[in-house]
């Protein structure tokens, strides 16, 4: 049943299917969890159950805390690793941004606004990338009453964020108004806001339910994500038509380094997106149908929601975070006012000897006059430029006709004579 299941996965998307499906029969096949806790709530008596330990846990660990030290069980160990450095990656390359920023707005005072709407949403960028890393320990923790609201509301919540950045970065790029210096952050703040009431409203649903409280299933969880889905697919049209635009469209605004440097950015901001909408496809068809179909529904759900987080967190990572901001870093630090510097600069009269020494005004022979050179001031003859003509001003006859002759024809009626 599980290869008939992977069969039935489209071709493109079959080695995303393995990158999930593999890693989570190598982890997970020691592990011997038969609690549904995806579904509902843990009761205080069910988190109370005899407790024997486990290897590389201690035994006064609460049961709940397992999958984060259980050796037997090595998805948790391997995800929290890489979600760990996944967070302090993006919380170094945050700080290093604020830095450089209040670097160039101290040192040069021209770019204070062109910078920093940019500034701005690649911050809440790496901010949304740090949360993603760090909600996925909730996942690694069983499903509990402190759990489920993190669960339900910074999922969505932190995506949203970050596919509003990209969306509103790639309406920035193509040149929209509304997209342009601070309406970019105010922009994605504004897409963001729309998730956040949606989160809020739908959680105040499930955590009130009668005597259910945090009650939900696997399809409303994925209905949640409906608005999310929307920002990811028209950011993933938006960014095509951003790569299209850079490769196929030639301006003369733009030299050849600006020209590479615009396909390098369109390419991996698309290359981004379209890994994350792989993923998230992944993910969704995985815990709405692949589990039941390989018969894993409660012991695979929660690896198969941190694997997703892990793999999209260093996506959005290393595919915008680090490369857009080093390619944003150092166009703008090309930008920078550079004073002109002349040196290696030579005249067509450099190699002719005096002409390096500093002049008074009076070495050019063509503006002194005749008065001048009476009185003997010059004691060496003057140095004449290479483009100076022999012709004088002064040899010039007022009487004589300097016109330019011009051909006549005195015998125009001549063809006509015959006539």
């Amino acid at each position: 049943m599980k290869m008939a299941f992977l069969s039935e996965m489209h071709k493109p998307l079959f080695p995303l299917v393995l990158l999930f499906y593999v890693p989570l029969t190598c982890l997970c096949q020691t592990t011997n969890d038969n609690s549904t806790n995806t579904t509902t709530t843990s009761s205080p008596s069910s988190s109370v159950t005899p407790w024997k330990g486990v290897l590389g846990c201690g035994r006064e660990l609460n049961p709940i805390y397992r999958y984060l030290c259980d050796r037997r069980a090595a998805w948790g160990i391997v995800l929290e690793t890489l979600a760990s450095s996944g967070f302090l990656f993006s919380m170094c390359l945050l700080l290093a941004l604020l830095l450089w920023s209040v670097w160039i707005c101290v040192s040069s005072r021209n770019q204070r606004s062109s910078i920093g709407g940019t500034v701005a949403c690649m911050s809440m960028y790496l901010l949304a990338t740090a949360g993603i890393f760090a909600i996925t320990f909730s996942f690694i923790i069983r499903l509990t009453p402190q759990t489920c609201p993190t669960r339900l509301f910074l999922f969505s919540v932190l995506f949203a964020l970050a596919f509003s950045c990209l969306l509103a970065r790639c309406l920035s790029l193509l040149g929209f108004a509304a997209a342009r210096g601070w309406g970019e952050p105010a922009l994605a703040l504004g897409l963001f806001t729309v998730q956040v009431i949606i989160s809020t409203q739908w959680m105040i649903v499930v955590l009130v339910r009668d005597k259910k409280p945090c009650e939900y299933s696997h399809e409303e969880f994925v209905m949640l994500q409906i608005y999310v889905l929307c920002l990811l697919v028209v950011s993933l049209i938006l960014s095509l038509h951003y790569l299209y635009r850079s490769c196929f469209t030639y301006s003369y605004s733009y030299t050849g380094a600006a020209r590479q440097q615009g396909r390098a950015r369109a390419t991996l901001l698309f290359l981004t997106l379209l890994l994350s909408a792989c993923i998230w496809v992944v993910w969704i068809t995985m815990l709405v149908r692949g589990n039941p179909e390989v018969e894993r529904r409660p012991r695979w759900d929660d690896p198969v929601l941190c694997i997703a987080l892990v793999a999209n967190g260093w996506v959005l990572l290393m595919g915008h975070g680090l490369s857009q901001i080093a390619i944003f870093c150092r166009g703008e630090a090309k930008s920078k006012d550079i004073p002109l510097s002349f040196a290696g600069w030579t005249s067509p009269s450099a190699d002719m000897p005096g002409l390096a020494s500093q002049k008074e005004g009076q070495e050019n022979g063509s503006f002194e006059s005749d008065s001048e050179k009476s009185r003997g001031r010059r004691t060496q003859q003057s140095l004449r430029s290479p483009y100076e003509s022999e012709f004088s001003v002064t040899e010039i006859d007022p009487d004589r006709d300097y016109t330019i002759p011009r051909p006549q024809t005195t015998n125009y009626l001549e063809p006509y004579d015959e006539y």
